[in-house]
């Protein structure tokens, strides 16, 4: 049988070096090739997805609030549709639908809002009311007894959940047929450079040279970008999640609420996935946490009654790279030339991977920046053009 991904020795330089093998690396590592740069080696100092590709709830959507964060989600959902076609790999995404349940008259304006952004760049999203609520999800308790009731969702049909670690072993294993080498258990220990541009990197397993360096980290960005010297404004927080046991199948989209501050669906087995908001304190601990654990439950409990007695199967932990504005990093950095960041993700990572990888790779392979991923540029801190994301994450407090 054929291997998903080839083995290859570590060769003494390659075209460019991408650090990270989630699925952001790997899809800017498959579409660089798709552009005719193949000599690319994508390092993971432990296994393929091992970072927050594999520690997240794999919610995709593109049901943002800016003007520059609709559009480009916009088209990460749209590959995500034609990814498994595109790579020869079934990463199994269900577009069953996503609820971003209001229950303030505040929550709510706010999704009035959100829809009409969205109506406007073209994305489907709409406010429902409790009964339209209950039809589409009757487990869902939309009376008034709670005590956060539910008083609105903003319901956009296109968003769903997917195969996070069929994605991450798609998008491998075409790089690889393209000629992309993924090298997994090879760790960076530093970026070398000269005279402000990049000349290579160390590793675990030797040295390598280079002129282009990718930052696909996740929640480590900050300690990799300060091998090349470059500062990020980003801090890291632990998101925690939990599945459920195996439970018959009674819930079909995915739900979200922006007071409680949690998430559900269910996943193809029967386990229901929940998460809650990050946590209120910087580490790179990924330990699960009792008090976390207990907000999950009683919240998932609030809006699913009959999950009272279901039973926690497991919980874990990713690390979250947030900035100021909750927006990502896409960009090449102008002080070091060939160095350049896909960071900064926050809760947003993974449904945002094709996209990303897409775009930065046609900076990286054409020098010219693709006007979608423009508005993320690392300099827009120091030019006070931020782009304020944080109303459309509902775990981002």
């Amino acid at each position: 049988m054929e291997p998903m991904w080839r083995a290859h020795p570590l060769q003494p330089s390659y075209d460019a070096v991408i650090v990270g093998a989630g699925v952001h690396g790997l899809a800017t590592a498959y579409y660089l090739a798709r552009l005719g740069v193949r000599n690319v080696a994508v390092l993971e100092r432990s296994w393929l997805g091992y970072g927050n590709s594999g520690r997240n709830t794999a919610i995709i959507r593109s049901n943002y609030r800016t003007a520059e964060g609709i559009p480009f989600y916009n088209e990460s959902v749209g590959l995500y549709e034609a990814l498994s076609e595109e790579v020869g790999w079934n990463v199994l995404f269900s577009q069953q639908g996503h609820l971003t349940l209001g229950h303030t008259d505040a929550a709510v304006n706010g999704l009035r809002v959100r829809a009409e952004a969205n109506r406007v760049l073209g994305v489907r999203s709409e406010i429902i009311g409790p009964n339209e609520i209950q039809e589409l999800v009757p487990d869902l308790d939309v009376s008034d007894r709670p005590r956060y009731p539910i008083l609105a969702a903003l319901y956009h049909p296109p968003g769903g959940i997917i195969r996070h670690d069929a994605v991450v072993w798609g998008y491998a294993r075409a790089a690889s047929r393209l000629g992309a080498e993924v090298h997994p258990h090879t760790e960076l220990l530093g970026i070398q450079r000269s005279n402000g541009r990049i000349t290579g990197v160390e590793t675990s397993r030797g040295a390598i040279r280079t002129p282009k360096v990718v930052n696909a980290t996740s929640g480590w960005s900050t300690n990799i970008s300060r091998m090349a010297g470059v500062e990020l404004p980003i801090v890291s927080h632990p998101l925690q999640a939990c599945v459920s046991e195996a439970l018959k199948p009674f819930l079909n989209k995915v739900i979200v609420s922006s007071n409680l501050h949690v998430y559900v669906n269910q996943s193809a087995r029967g386990e229901v996935v929940m998460g809650a908001e990050i946590d209120p304190y910087q580490t790179y601990n990924m330990a699960s946490t009792l008090p976390t654990l207990e907000m999950i439950a009683s919240h998932t409990v609030e809006l699913f009654p009959k999950l009272r007695h279901a039973r926690v199967l497991r919980q874990w932990s990713g690390i979250c790279d947030m900035t100021p504005d909750y927006s990502p990093i896409i960009s090449g950095v102008p002080e070091l030339e060939g160095y350049y960041l896909d960071v900064g993700w926050g809760t947003y990572g993974f449904k945002a991977g094709p996209a990303a990888g897409k775009n930065l790779a046609e900076l990286i392979a054409t020098g010219r920046t693709p006007e979608v991923i423009r508005p993320f540029a690392y300099t827009r801190f120091a030019e006070g053009r931020l782009v304020g994301e944080k109303a459309a994450a509902a775990v981002s407090s």
